[in-house]
């Protein structure tokens, strides 16, 4: 397919003509924004990667607890108007 008949055909699905050309500048834009990204070491994803799993344990437990004391109370209150 020619060049020219591809533009053609983008224009009739509707897509505009310079949209090759925006596409590329976006394109190049990301590539220049992701050379300036500073990535993190193995000790910083090391240390952030323990944290997660101590906090989702610790929140787990947290639930856990608080779980079991509203089904204590709310069984005793049913039990307490059941009778």
């Amino acid at each position: 397919m020619a060049l020219g008949t591809a533009a053609k055909a983008m224009e009739e699905i509707g897509i505009p003509k310079n949209f090759m050309r925006q596409l590329r500048d976006y394109v190049a834009e990301v590539r220049s924004e992701m050379r300036r990204v500073t990535w993190p070491g193995k000790t910083e994803i090391y240390g952030t990667t323990v944290m997660v799993i101590l906090t989702t344990f610790l929140f787990g437990i947290y639930f856990w607890f608080t779980d079991n004391a509203f089904h204590y109370f709310v069984g005793r209150i049913l039990k307490h108007f059941l009778k």
